[in-house]
């Protein structure tokens, strides 16, 4: 009976992980107009489909938006607007450079209706419309979290980001990560399915995806653009664009269900108070904000199968010992 409960146990903890890894890699279909795939220079140093500007430089490896040099800005913009309701992005990154602690600012990855506008927030305009999220390297205010550290926000063009609070005010989910300096590849997933936003990453150097936060009620109109920015100030670093892939994610929408979406307003239905994310270890590792609903239910569903096996080996040992206490009576 003991084996026979260890082995329902492996089966439980294998059906788990199983199931977030179909969560996070759900097929999709690659757009390539809306992917950076390298080699990247065509003729004149030009990328098809794609504008930068400012200290931006193309080489056949990657894209360095910002040199590590202080006070320096770039930015690289997809030229063609996005009529997806569902998708996910994935990024590849690097964040390197001379400072082993200290380090500035930061980049960040949009999906808004402007494009190509210099200003404040990581090299970008702000009050922008549509969603921004950051990947922050250098601490400005004095809440008590971590760095790098990881916000996003939805913004409809009326809002500023949060200096001062490195993006708390406004911050719809967040999370720390190390994700600089590091010897390999660092990957970011920004995936939009269903008004559902999850945010993930990968910087172990494996397929080790963990998620960051997951929000719903978020919406996103169609015909926006992606793009990514970066910045330094008196602190500086290379922000390195490596690839970028956008998938279109089927998510089995009854026919007519888009109708409007081109004219919607960028909002999130639940907008949860900013969280301090302490990393107590001080390893700058994850500390999520949010739970999906889907991994909820999956540990209800475990708990519940549990709870069964527990009751059912439980029955058996209390009927084997009845049965010995009546052999003992007899």
């Amino acid at each position: 009976m003991a084996n026979f409960s260890k082995q329902i146990c492996v089966f439980l903890s294998l059906f788990v992980a199983f199931s977030l890894a179909l969560d996070h890699n759900e097929p999709g279909f690659l757009k390539r107009q809306h992917s950076l795939i390298k080699p990247y220079t065509g003729s004149s140093a030009s990328i098809p489909n794609w504008d930068y500007r400012d200290a931006t430089m193309i080489t056949n490896s990657f894209v360095r938006l910002t040199p590590d040099h202080q006070g320096k800005r770039g930015s690289l913009w997809n030229r063609i607007p996005v009529y997806l309701r569902d998708w996910e992005l994935i990024m590849s990154f690097k964040i390197h450079g001379g400072g082993r602690t200290l380090a500035a600012d930061g980049f960040a990855i949009w999906y808004t209706k402007q494009r190509m506008e210099p200003g404040p927030v990581f090299g970008s305009r702000d009050q922008f419309s549509g969603l921004g999220v950051f990947l922050d390297t250098y601490k400005n205010g004095p809440q008590a979290v971590t760095f790098p550290f990881i916000t996003a926000m939805v913004n409809n063009g009326s809002m500023n980001y949060d200096h001062a609070g490195d993006g708390r005010q406004n911050s719809i989910g967040s999370c720390l990560a190390s994700f600089r300096n590091k010897d390999f590849e660092t990957s970011i997933s920004i995936r939009y399915v269903k008004s559902r936003l999850t945010v993930s990453l990968n910087v172990d150097d494996g397929m080790d995806w963990r998620e960051c936060f997951d929000v719903g009620g978020v919406t996103l109109p169609v015909g926006y653009f992606f793009g990514v920015s970066a910045a330094t100030g008196d602190l500086a670093d290379n922000h390195d664009i490596v690839g970028v892939k956008l998938y279109e994610i089927d998510a089995h929408r009854p026919q007519g269900e888009d109708d409007g979406w081109g004219t919607a307003v960028p909002s999130v239905s639940f907008f949860k108070p900013p969280l301090d994310n302490t990393d107590e270890s001080a390893a700058g590792g994850f500390r999520n904000t949010a739970m999906s609903g889907f991994k909820i239910f999956l540990i209800f569903i475990c708990a519940l199968l549990g709870l069964g096996v527990c009751v059912v080996v439980g029955f058996v040992v209390f009927q084997k010992r009845q049965e010995q206490s009546r052999k003992r009576f007899y």
